[in-house]
This record gives C-alpha cells, sequence and structure tokens, in this order.
C-alpha cells in the first residue's frame, strides 16, 4: 500500500468515525450544552393552584383527574376519590421542572425521541393541565426517557448479561413548540392508569371480639369469640372432639387490620350479580364496631369484596365510685375525644360501602380457612386389646421364658 492509499484511507476512517459519533450523540439526544434555555422553568410561570382538570392520555388510553367539590376524583373510576398526596406531589414537580437541555426539533426528529402524535411505541404521553372552566393553561408532551449507564460493574462483566443503565431523565416538549428539552426527571409514574391515582385509603379492623365466617358450604362456617383483648379465643358452638388449634387460629385473629385494594369498581355489583353465593365474614370489635365483608370470585388473584359497617358509639361515660371534680373533668374530656375519634372513623368507612373493591388474596386468605382447618388434629386412641387373649398371650411369654432358662 503507498502513500496515497494510506492516505485516501485514513481519511475515509476519520469521515466514517466522525459520522458515527455524530449519529451517536444524536441517538441519544445530547443536546448541546450551551443552550439559552437552560436553567430555565419548563413551564414558566406555571399557575399550578388554578389546575382542576389533569388530562393524561397516550393515544390509547386516557385518564381524567378532575377536581370536584374541593375533591380531587378519578374520572375514569366513577369519580372515585383520586390520591390527593399523590396529584399535590405532581403539581408542584411540575411548576419546578427545569430545562437542562433544549434544541430545536424538525417533526421528522421528534419519533426517534418518543415524541411524536397519535399512537404507537414512539408517541408521546400529552399531559394537559386545565382551570375549573376548562381552559387550557399548558400542555406537556412526555417523550423518552434518557438512561444513563451504571457507573457500578455490569453483569456483562462477568459474562452475566447487558451493561445496567438507569433512567436519569426525560425528554419533553411544552405545546405545538419545535423546541425539545431534557429535564433531569424521568417522571416514573406518569401513565395514564386509572387504577394507580386512587386514593387507597381503606377500613381497618380494631380489637376484634369475634370473627364469623360463612361459607356457601356450611359445614365449613366457624365462629371465634373472646372475652377481652387478651384473652384467647374460643369456638363457639364447639362440636364434641372439636378443639381450637392455637397456632393455625393466630393467623385469622386480626382480620382485615391493613387491608388495601388493587381497583374499584361503582356499586354493590356482589348483590347484583348472584351468579355464585359469596362469603360473608362478621367482625365485632370491643369498640363497638360491627364489620360485614362480603367475598366474592377470585380473579386474577383479587377478591371481589364489599363492606358494610355499623357503629354502636355510648355517648355518656359512667362515672366510676369516689372520682374527684377534676379527676371527672378530665376522663369526661378523654372519653369525647375517643368517641369523637370513633366516630369520624365510622363516617369514613361508611364512605366504602357503595363500591366494589379488588382486594388482593393475601388480605383475604387468612379468613377463607375452613373449620376443619383452625382444629387441632384428633390423636388416635390406642386400639384395645380382648382380656382374655391378652391373658394367653402373656401366659405364653412366661413359658416361653421358663423354657429359655432350662
Amino acid at each position: 500500500m503507498n502513500l496515497k492509499q494510506l492516505g485516501i484511507l485514513l481519511t475515509v476512517v476519520i469521515v466514517v468515525g466522525g459520522a458515527a459519533w455524530y449519529y451517536h450523540n444524536r441517538q441519544d439526544h445530547s443536546f448541546g450544552s450551551g443552550s439559552p434555555e437552560m436553567g430555565k422553568k419548563l413551564l414558566g410561570n406555571f399557575p399550578f393552584n388554578d389546575v382542576a382538570h389533569i388530562d393524561i392520555k397516550d393515544g390509547t388510553n386516557e385518564l381524567n383527574l378532575v377536581k370536584k367539590n374541593d375533591l380531587w376524583r378519578v374520572h375514569e373510576r366513577s369519580d372515585y376519590p383520586a390520591n390527593f398526596s399523590q396529584i399535590s406531589e405532581f403539581l408542584l414537580k411540575a411548576r419546578d421542572l427545569k430545562v437542562v437541555q433544549s434544541e430545536e426539533v424538525g417533526p421528522s426528529q421528534l419519533p426517534r425521541m418518543g415524541l411524536a402524535s397519535g399512537q404507537g411505541s414512539n408517541a408521546a404521553i400529552v399531559v394537559e393541565f386545565k382551570d375549573q372552566a376548562e381552559n387550557p393553561i399548558r400542555t406537556l408532551l412526555l417523550g423518552k426517557k434518557h438512561m444513563k449507564k451504571s457507573t457500578a460493574p455490569s453483569q456483562s462483566q462477568f459474562g452475566g448479561g447487558e451493561d445496567s443503565s438507569f433512567p436519569d431523565g426525560r425528554y419533553v416538549k411544552v405545546g405545538d413548540g419545535s423546541s425539545v428539552a431534557l429535564i433531569s426527571d424521568p417522571l416514573d409514574n406518569m401513565e395514564p392508569k386509572p387504577d394507580e391515582w386512587l386514593n387507597k385509603d381503606f377500613f381497618h379492623v380494631e380489637k376484634a371480639k369475634t370473627i364469623e365466617v360463612d361459607f356457601p358450604t356450611a359445614t365449613n362456617s366457624w365462629k371465634l369469640t373472646r372475652d377481652s383483648e387478651t384473652a384467647d379465643w374460643k369456638l363457639a358452638d364447639a362440636k364434641k372432639g372439636e378443639e381450637l388449634d392455637s397456632s393455625k387460629v393466630s393467623g385469622v385473629s386480626s382480620p382485615f387490620s391493613s387491608p388495601n385494594f388493587s381497583d374499584v369498581k361503582p356499586g354493590t355489583i356482589l348483590e347484583e350479580s348472584g351468579t355464585n353465593k359469596p362469603t360473608m365474614v362478621k367482625i365485632s370489635t370491643f369498640d363497638n364496631f360491627d364489620y360485614t365483608i362480603t367475598l366474592g370470585a377470585k380473579t386474577n388473584d383479587d377478591f371481589l369484596t364489599t363492606v358494610a359497617v355499623a357503629a354502636q358509639l355510648a355517648k355518656e361515660r359512667t362515672p366510676g365510685k369516689d372520682e374527684k371534680p377534676e379527676e371527672r373533668a378530665r376522663l369526661d374530656k378523654e372519653f369525647k375525644d375517643a368517641q369523637q375519634k370513633l366516630a369520624d372513623k365510622l363516617k369514613q368507612e361508611q364512605d366504602y360501602e357503595h363500591w366494589t373493591y379488588s382486594v388482593p388474596s393475601w388480605v383475604v386468605d387468612p379468613v377463607m380457612k375452613s373449620r376443619g382447618e383452625l382444629l387441632a388434629e384428633k390423636k388416635e386412641e390406642p386400639k384395645a386389646t380382648n382380656s382374655s387373649t391378652q391373658t394367653r398371650t402373656e401366659a405364653n411369654h412366661v413359658q416361653s421364658a421358663t423354657a429359655a432358662k432350662d
């Protein structure tokens, strides 16, 4: 190879390498660091307190979070209450989003950044902020997440797979402008999924006094009772030979103490369907709360569930013997505060009565034990032997031992 050929080859390598470097940087969307927009707030002077409607859509699915009578609700779930703290956190975050880098981009370049219009894998998630009168405030388009390679040793270095990376930002566009910006927050939870924006507060059973489960098959049903919060559980109407296994009972002794749900549907669907007889769980507490929990069919590892709550709350305290005036005043106030707290709990939990919930099986499974599964295993009694047969056997043993000595 002569010098001229070598020079041409080097020129080609430099051109191809430069083109590859440029394309790689364009693919990674590494915008110029000298952008005049750097450090500016993405949404400008964003009046987040005026937002009363957030519309999130990806071309196929849509989610509408709407503020009605000062309460945020999920429209796609028949106006079930939304998670206020989640919405508030997002609005504050949107207000403070800052541009890390920006660049003017033509329409043909938007798909590779995930900012194309319409449907498909390269389509943007569109977030529209509106006021109480449905007037638009801002429109934010969310594109692909910016991925950063991890500095930790990757699995590929040990023959275990590809290099690891994680999202450290996202490509976004405001309105119909031509400027695409990179922000330092990947906004991971911004998806049009109604179930992920629901208020997941739920009822809580405290200080259970009786637990009764009525199965469609009556022989599986059972009821447990106890005389105090520290007393042992007893099986009501125990039959001869039935004895509770304390280790098995411990799993059902605190039912629905911290339940949650994955999704919700309007109305008491279980009562309307009538396709399968549901399981009924009835719980009474030492605070005089009564819960009736209806468990329907199990679907996708969730039980369709409804709940009804009632309570008989004391209005007055019975004074103790020889109470001093100052002691009585203090105890009366403590009693009143405690009863008010219970009244608030009752009001909140009765609001759950108008819906059907998808409750995870791990919440429900402890009370779905049949009667037999709570009982101690019966010990086998030794078989009775005929007295005459036993006498002959003993005699034979004696004769055998005497013969052996002789």
